[in-house]
């Protein structure tokens, strides 16, 4: 069959003009700014501005040039659709870093990370992925329009662009759903209501309860309204994309860390459990074996953290012996940002112990709820991939014992194993090419292999902080433009999960059959 381009080009001219209608708003906020003298260079606005009016030109081109085309998309287009959507919103998405880093007052003389095209695009693709690693090395620098940009690229990514685009836009028609199959993350994510439009437009009212919730709450703690918005969109789009260098730990308040690691952990859990709450379907989401093995994993990474902290402390030079409270909050906002893949941070882990640094590691593979807004390979696929690796144990004994895999009550089929075990080794050939090629393409800067392995792996997992030169006090600006547009490309792998990725690399998906 042919490759409808059109229809492809359609809905990427739309969703150009929904992104840029997005960047409008950040100029508006930059408008306030002004007009409230905050500021006085009107850099940021210009940038704004002008990249808001461009994709909105552009997306209507290209609205137009497809809107003849009748046909609904069918699974070629659907992956078409999907990978090209994110690389072309992170290019949107870019502009306003170039622009601002241009046109800024003193532009000429002091040299900036967003002078490098690649580092703007990486900080885009950080942002959309909901990954949170940057290439800023101050944030003091940036105006607050810039940070709002780049907390609200972590909102609208968090659910997924183009799950927001079938829920506004719905001009899909069947093709809708499998959009939704390939973007949602997780290797069977549930239709909770009978139409595409119907369960996107749930999901989405879900995602803005829970933010309106989140910020009001950090209000109530302390927090301004800006430094509130902007965590909240970090936090339930598990991203990472703070206000300060020094992340959440620039809020000295148990109040605000414990608002964060609740909404952490909320935004690690799958969204669909969240629709049976509300038809009251409580038998259901207390008996979910994923949501039960998530919740059971962050208290033992907890617990594992704590016993070596208390053990072999913090190892930062600190003089004061922080309490028992102090070490169990800080341990708890470690896990559950690294499990959630959310990336803040309220200490210096690299600093821990080996058994605390560890834990953390394991858990940035572990990853979230499928059908959450968190990165990772995901609590149910490593539940399925260590249940087969038990029956396999048992066969080797047992030759004669046949055994249904079992997720709960569900029996897990011989393509959905097949899946998960191919998806798992996909990461790891992933995890170990990314890190291989940062050692070759930084081995100048002299990168050690920590931070190549581990940069590796908190960009494939949309983690953001890794360990060594990448770690919570670091930054990704000292890699080389290279290096960054791999890290880039490891970013969008693990967010649309690398099936929709990597079957575009294939010659058989361009031709007709």
């Amino acid at each position: 069959m042919t490759l409808e381009l059109r229809t492809v080009i359609r809905q990427v001219g739309m969703l150009m003009i929904v992104v840029s209608a997005l960047i409008g708003a950040a100029a508006i906020f930059a408008v306030y700014d002004h007009v409230q003298g905050n500021v006085t260079d009107r850099s940021d606005l210009i940038a704004l501005l002008l990249t808001s009016f461009i994709g909105t030109v552009v997306g209507g081109v290209l609205f137009l040039l497809g809107r003849a085309s009748t046909e609904a998309l069918g699974q070629r287009e659907a992956l078409l659709l999907v990978a090209t959507s994110w690389i072309i919103a992170a290019v949107l998405s870019a502009i306003p870093y170039r622009l601002w880093a241009s046109f800024r007052v003193n532009a000429a003389v002091v040299p900036h990370s967003f002078d490098s095209l690649a580092s703007c695009f990486f900080e885009a693709m950080s942002g959309l992925t909901t990954t949170g690693a940057t290439t800023v090395e101050q944030l003091s620098t940036l105006p607050r329009s810039i940070l709002l940009w780049r907390a609200l690229t972590h909102w609208i990514g968090g659910l997924g662009i183009v799950v927001l685009f079938v829920a506004v836009l719905p001009l899909l028609g069947v093709g809708g759903r499998r959009i939704y199959r390939l973007e949602s993350p997780g290797p069977s994510p549930d239709g909770v209501t009978p139409r595409i439009q119907d369960t996107a437009r749930s999901l989405w009212l879900i995602y803005v309860g829970l933010t309106l919730a989140e910020v009001l709450a950090l209000k109530i703690c302390g927090m301004g309204w800006f430094d509130s918005v902007c965590h909240t969109f970090a936090t339930l789009a598990t991203g990472g994309f703070g206000t300060k260098d020094a992340s959440v730990a620039a809020f000295d308040s148990s109040a605000i860390h414990y608002v964060i690691i609740v909404f952490m952990v909320l935004a690690g859990v799958n969204f669909g459990l969240y629709h049976q709450l509300m038809q009251r379907r409580w038998r259901k989401v207390r008996k979910d074996p994923e949501l039960r093995a998530y919740l059971v994993i962050l208290l033992v990474a907890t617990g594992v953290v704590t016993i070596s902290l208390m053990g072999n402390g913090y190892g930062d030079g600190r003089a004061d012996n922080p309490s028992f409270a102090v070490v169990v909050r800080d341990a708890m906002f470690q896990v559950v940002s690294i499990q959630t893949t959310t990336g803040f941070c309220t200490v210096d882990f690299d600093q821990w112990g080996f058994a605390a640094k560890a834990t953390l590691l394991a858990l940035m593979f572990v990853g979230a709820s499928a059908g959450s807004t968190g990165g990772g390979i995901k609590v149910v696929r490593i539940l399925i991939a260590g249940k087969v690796l038990l029956a396999e144990l048992e066969h080797a004994y047992r030759p004669r014992v046949v055994r249904a895999v079992k997720i709960g009550r569900a029996v897990i089929d011989a393509d959905l194993k097949l899946t998960v075990v191919v998806y798992v080794l996909g990461i790891a050939l992933a995890f170990a090419l990314g890190t291989i090629l940062l050692m070759m393409l930084d081995a100048d800067a002299g990168i050690d292999i920590t931070s190549a392995a581990t940069a590796a792996a908190a960009t494939l997992n949309n983690i953001g902080p890794g360990l060594a030169s990448v770690g919570a006090t670091h930054h990704y600006a000292w890699l080389s433009g290279p290096s960054k547009l791999v890290l880039s490309v490891l970013m969008l792998l693990g967010r649309l999960e690398m099936f929709a990725v990597v079957a575009l690399c294939s010659p058989r998906f361009w031709r007709e059959e």
